[in-house]
């Protein structure tokens, strides 16, 4: 039988078993089994290889480990792996049967290593959304995917709050996407940092608006409890009224302080004891590897694991767990109101207006159509640096590329790769000087830029139009692709445009805004 035969045959008999896993659902604010009806409790454990080790860095590509680790991790009633990590283009099904077979479900981040929202530049970009789904295409399918984790920690402070407009923006996205796709209704949320002074603003931030664009489910980063501490003086008990009467499911999404070793986890019989349980849905134990950070629950050796005192810790306390559970039939859903969005003040100041959907088609089409264009030959690095002069030059050239989380004022082309950025600020920069008699050289920039034959199909027509309607309808403003006369936001006008050269290195990128405020009003010298 040829290898090609018996890899069909495998993945058939994996679909087979994985449809017989029972999906986990959400009525209110708690997880069911779909079937049964029977509350489900997250007994997690954070599932990541140590960093330093890059050729496992997406732990649902190596069989060998999950077989390694599965009996470990059931030893310690784990019913849920929480992964940070993964590679869409790589074979996952016999990790994930194997779970399945298991009984463990995965929740899975959607941003890696590469492709993630930077809460020093957040931007959300065609790039972003391309890796977006092609996580969720890889891994719909499998019915132990418990939910898709768009951001975690992204904002971890008042300053950089404003990340999260880019990632509730996502949220919005990954959800559309899912149902146009019509998969399963796989959950889509949101894991947060907990920091003191943003803490509830974010959560009431990704519950509140529109239902389309707020998470089903939130993760809280919380270690509070430290050694032998106690629900009212470790900050559970606070948590836990704060989020009383949510709507939507909340569990700790990492947990287990280790400010005091050996960590004796007493906080698992809060987490899943009649305090926490009516409130909470369990909580996901950092982690499984000991790494540089030291939370591990075993130690990696080559291939081998080895357990640790806190594996032991830990077993001892999971082994006296009993939550106190529901059935979905008899659970009666007392709150469906969503949070109420958070007030701008000086620790919160982000927009209720989010970036617009990333959309390939829309920057190829803009892409297409300008009149002045770099040179294709140009290096990420020069890409970035020129784009940075065409913007130190004109802000309002810029403006069709900027976004700006605290505004709620973003161009029709933010979410578009440097590349495309470049050109559409080289030419609206192009037409401005144009309009003055000054275009005979303003597309030349030492040879990096040129003219060309500006075509727009008939297809990207349509496709312009509706976007410059969707910006519009979205910011209250207007910006059109290669117009010299788009509009510029406030930002822009009190000299603070933000911009993103999405593909660009975040290194380079700080260098070359610094760059940029040195040299603005000298630059007409690389003409």
């Amino acid at each position: 039988m040829r290898v090609s035969t018996l890899l069909a045959a495998a993945a058939s008999l994996a679909t087979t078993v994985l449809a017989d896993v029972d999906p986990i659902v959400i009525k209110g604010s708690h997880f069911f089994y779909k079937t049964n009806g029977s509350e489900y409790f997250v007994q997690g454990v954070a599932y990541q290889y140590p960093a330093a080790d890059l050729a496992n860095a997406d732990p649902l590509a190596v069989p060998a480990g999950c077989t390694r680790d599965i009996p470990h991790l059931l030893a310690v009633r784990t019913n849920l792996i929480s992964v940070y990590s993964v590679n869409p283009e790589l074979d996952h099904s016999a990790c994930m049967t194997a779970l399945a077979d298991a009984g463990i479900y995965v929740l899975l981040d959607l941003a890696n290593t590469t492709y993630s929202i930077n809460r020093a530049d957040p931007a959300w970009s065609t790039s972003l959304y391309d890796h977006y789904t092609a996580v969720i295409d890889e891994f719909q399918s499998y019915n132990n995917i418990l939910g898709f984790v768009v951001g975690n920690e992204v904002a971890n402070s008042a300053n950089t709050s404003t990340a999260d407009a880019f990632v509730k923006a996502a949220v919005r996205d990954m959800k559309s996407y899912i149902a146009e796709k019509k998969y399963r209704a796989i959950p889509v949320g949101y894991a947060a940092d907990d920091d003191a002074d943003i803490r509830y603003q974010v959560a009431e931030y990704f519950d509140c608006g529109d239902a389309s664009s707020a998470i089903d489910f939130y993760g809280l980063n919380n270690y509070e409890w430290c050694g032998d501490s106690s629900f009212a003086g470790s900050g559970y008990q606070a948590r836990t009224s704060e989020f009383s009467s949510w709507n939507i499911p909340v569990f700790l999404s990492e947990y287990g302080c280790n400010t005091v070793e050996p960590r004796v986890f007493t906080e698992v019989q809060a987490i899943f004891g009649s305090d926490m349980t009516g409130v909470w849905s369990g909580g996901v134990v950092f982690e499984y590897f000991q790494d540089t950070n030291n939370y591990g629950l075993v130690s990696l050796e080559g291939s081998s694991v080895s357990l640790m005192t806190d594996y032991t810790s830990y077993s001892a306390q999971m082994a006296k767990i009993t939550p106190s559970s529901t059935n979905s039939a008899s659970y009666k859903v007392t709150n469906t109101a969503a949070a109420a969005c958070p007030t701008t003040n000086s620790t919160w100041n982000v927009s209720p207006n989010l970036p617009p959907t990333p959309n390939d088609q829309v920057c190829s089409c803009m892409a297409s159509s300008v009149q002045c264009a770099a040179s294709p030959s140009l290096s990420d690095e020069d890409v970035g640096k020129l784009l940075g002069v065409v913007c130190g030059l004109s802000a309002s050239a810029c403006s069709g590329i900027s976004a700006d989380g605290a505004t709620g004022v973003y161009g029709i082309y933010s979410p578009c790769d440097a590349s495309a950025q470049l050109n559409y600020a080289l030419n609206a920069y192009y037409l401005q000087q144009s309009s003055k008699g000054n275009g005979a050289s303003a597309c030349a920039f030492s040879g990096s830029a040129t003219l060309q034959a500006a075509t727009t199909a008939a297809s990207c027509k349509s496709v312009l139009s509706s976007a410059s309607s969707a910006a519009a309808t979205a910011t209250g403003g207007s910006s059109s692709g290669g117009s010299a006369s788009s509009s510029t936001s406030k930002a822009a006008a009190a000299g603070g445009l933000v911009y993103h050269t999405i593909g660009v290195s975040n290194g380079f990128q700080a260098g070359l805004y610094m760059f940029v405020a040195l040299t603005t009003g000298v630059l007409m010298i690389v003409l």
